[in-house]
């Protein structure tokens, strides 16, 4: 009996060590991995970016916030002071302009390529009622300032004619004109007083735009105008400051109140000035001139 006892037992022990081991030996199945849940990624039209508004910038289009209007200092001969402001309320420009009934008054053109002058110093040596700069020169390797294009001083020609770009001031018996070099060339053979020529021609005959935007190079400077309204009266106009270029100058005026026929440019920069005897300054100019216009009393 007892050893029928052992042997239960050991059975007993038998079993339950083979039990453990099938346990070791077959692992648990472990829980299925858990993904934490990720939205579906959803495609749509980002909207459209929004720059800030910018107003369109007002073009710099000059208007007079100071005009005198027309001022008669004697009989025949008017001045007159525009200051011009842009659309933001900024100083551009002061335009002095003379205007000049030509049968009361007479104009000569003087040259001295040897000995150029101050305006000033041209106004008190000649004498005259008004000075303004003539058109262009060149200095030489002689130190020699000579006028370019043709003149005439006194009757007598020198130089050489510009062509069709340029325009001429002519005093003839008749009086004074403005000419149009392709219009009406000069003649050798027509007997002047005196003449002066320059370009380019900023409003051709008739009022027309004479400087389009096509030939425009964007250079800004003082400008000095010679002009003839429809009346036939002359008009020096120059400018003080650097605001104009030459297209906008052609335009200012071809839109202006002047009631232009026809206008030429003069030098323009340094050389830009005109002096009237017995009134304030208008405009000096910086450079040494060798050639202006001068305009006197009848005798």
């Amino acid at each position: 009996m007892l050893i029928l006892h052992m042997v239960n037992s050991f059975k007993k022990y038998f079993i339950l060590i083979i039990l453990l081991l099938a346990c070791r030996a077959i692992p648990a199945t472990p829980p299925p991995l858990q993904l934490p849940t990720i939205a579906p990624l959803i495609l749509t039209t980002p909207p459209p970016l929004q720059l800030p508004t910018i107003a369109p910038t007002a073009p710099l289009i000059a208007t007079p916030i100071h005009d005198t209007s027309w001022q008669e200092l004697r009989p025949g001969l008017e001045q007159r002071r525009i200051r011009l402001f842009d659309n933001y309320n900024q100083p551009l420009e002061y335009i002095y302009i003379t205007r000049i009934t030509p049968q009361l008054y007479r104009f000569e053109v003087l040259y001295q390529p040897d000995q150029p002058q101050s305006l000033s110093q041209w106004l008190a040596s000649s004498g005259a009622l008004l000075v303004v700069n003539g058109g262009y020169f060149s200095l030489t390797d002689d130190k020699k300032y000579i006028a370019n294009g043709l003149i005439v001083v006194n009757g007598e020609p020198s130089g050489y004619s510009y062509g069709d770009f340029g325009g001429m001031f002519a005093v003839t018996a008749q009086g004074a004109e403005l000419r149009w070099l392709a219009q009406k060339p000069y003649n050798p053979e027509e007997s002047l007083k005196a003449a002066l020529q320059s370009f380019p021609i900023l409003v051709k005959p008739g009022g027309i735009l004479g400087f389009s935007a096509e030939h425009e190079d964007g250079k800004k400077a003082r400008r000095t105008v010679v002009g003839q309204d429809k009346s036939g009266r002359i008009i020096f106009l120059v400018t003080d400051k650097n605001y104009f270029t030459l297209h906008q100058l052609s335009r200012y005026l071809t839109e202006s109140d002047l009631d232009l026929d026809m206008a030429l440019n003069l030098d323009g920069g340094p050389s830009s000035g005109m002096l009237l005897a017995g009134q304030p300054e208008v405009v000096r100019t910086i450079a040494p001139l060798p050639l202006i216009i001068a305009v006197y009393t009848q005798n």
